[in-house]
């Protein structure tokens, strides 16, 4: 019997142990899909035959159910929202639709004989999250720049945008959360050389979110997630974007498939960025659908992503995908912004020359941009070393 409460006692510890461990590693899932939502058909148009369509969208939403993602954001959510809607609402809370696309859409008329100015207000931005997450927000805001209306993918035919979020986990942990569709443009002009209007009017989305972001930066962690529509070779991002709110002072960003899965390294931006099946660098695993973190200088809390997955293998139904992008979900872990633990310089103990690819910090834990010759620390994609600089 004495044996039987030892036995107790020591499990009970266990637990608390364990129970402990978990509140001081707090994790979150976010998850991002274009669900393909455009109608098949728009009047005696044929849309988008090949999309999921009404089964297939039911689909999606039970594919949420099961994945059970904390927070979830989707793109092209047009026609289909009533089916996607009546799978997760109950466990999840969702933001507000913004309509369809279509000229037969009721209550809606459009101008026939004008056309050329038909815009649909709508943005097929769509949030879900979980019942004991408080969430506000979901202001939409539009680009101020696209390309393409009756070509080059047919952006400007809805008000694509940016919605902005003000999450509240149920720890009370906050974080800001912005949801986006950017310029796309179509696979005939991108193998012909011809999408530069469509680059350059993405680039400026980058831009004006750029601004967007730092103007509105507060202690909060921000995550930004979505359709970018973008491959880092043929967008110059890393340049006009990460590295400039890297230099800022006030916040670093990082993406995390860059971050988790390509060794920390920004594929290189080339002047030549048509998709060809020779291109290395497409065919690396880097998806359009991203996810970006940025953590505020001096702030309490702060992001440290811990997995990333884009499920080419689950996001199917009868052996064919459910739609024409694939979900990326990433796992987050709130550390202690203060920790020295959160740039995992604890532990290190080798020095090596440094390949000047990660981020630095100095022996005492401070980020510094343009080091100097001497000893610092060496962050690269998760991996931690002692380098030294040589200047």
């Amino acid at each position: 019997m004495l044996m039987i409460r030892k036995i107790a006692t020591f499990c009970l510890g266990l637990g608390l142990v364990v129970t402990s461990q978990a509140q001081q590693a707090e994790q979150f899932s976010v998850a991002t899909l274009n669900v393909d939502g455009l109608p098949k058909r728009i009047l005696v148009v044929n849309a988008n035959p090949d999309g999921p369509g009404a089964l297939g969208t039911l689909g999606i939403g039970m594919y949420f159910m099961k994945r059970g993602y904390d927070m979830m954001f989707m793109q092209e959510d047009f026609s289909y929202h009533c089916e996607l809607a009546a799978v997760l609402r109950g466990a999840y809370g969702l933001d507000t639709w913004s309509g369809t696309v279509g000229i037969d859409v009721p209550g809606k008329p459009v101008d026939l004989l004008h056309l050329q100015n038909l815009q649909f207000e709508c943005d097929g931005l769509m949030g879900a999250w979980k019942q004991d997450i408080t969430m506000d927000g979901g202001q939409r805001t539009a680009w101020t720049d696209g390309f393409g209306k009756f070509s080059h993918a047919a952006d400007l035919m809805a008000t694509k945008g940016f919605r902005r979020y003000e999450a509240t986990l149920a720890s009370g942990t906050a974080v800001v959360v912005y949801n986006l569709h950017m310029d796309a443009e179509s696979k005939v002009d991108t193998e012909e050389g011809k999408a530069n209007p469509d680059r350059a009017a993405r680039l400026n989305q980058w831009k004006q979110l750029r601004d967007e972001v730092m103007q509105r930066l507060d202690d909060r962690p921000v995550i930004i997630l979505g359709d970018f529509n973008t491959f880092y070779f043929r967008d110059n991002v890393k340049e006009t974007v990460i590295d400039v709110i890297n230099a800022s002072g006030r916040a670093t960003v990082k993406d995390v498939w860059v971050e988790l899965k390509n060794q920390g390294v920004f594929p290189a931006y080339e002047e030549d960025n048509r998709i060809r099946s020779d291109n290395v660098a497409a065919l690396k695993g880097e998806s359009m659908d991203k996810v970006l973190y940025i953590n505020p200088t001096g702030a309490e809390k702060a992001l440290r992503a811990v997995a990333y997955e884009c499920d080419t293998e689950g996001y199917t139904y009868d052996g064919k995908p459910l739609g024409d992008h694939f979900p990326v979900a990433v796992t987050f872990e709130v550390v202690n912004a203060s920790d020295p633990g959160t740039t995992s310089i604890n532990g290190v103990s080798s020095a090596t020359e440094s390949d000047g690819t990660g981020e630095y910090y100095n022996t005492s834990g401070q980020r510094v941009s343009n080091p100097t010759g001497g000893l610092y620390i060496e962050r690269t994609g998760g991996q931690t070393r002692k380098r030294i600089v040589k200047r």
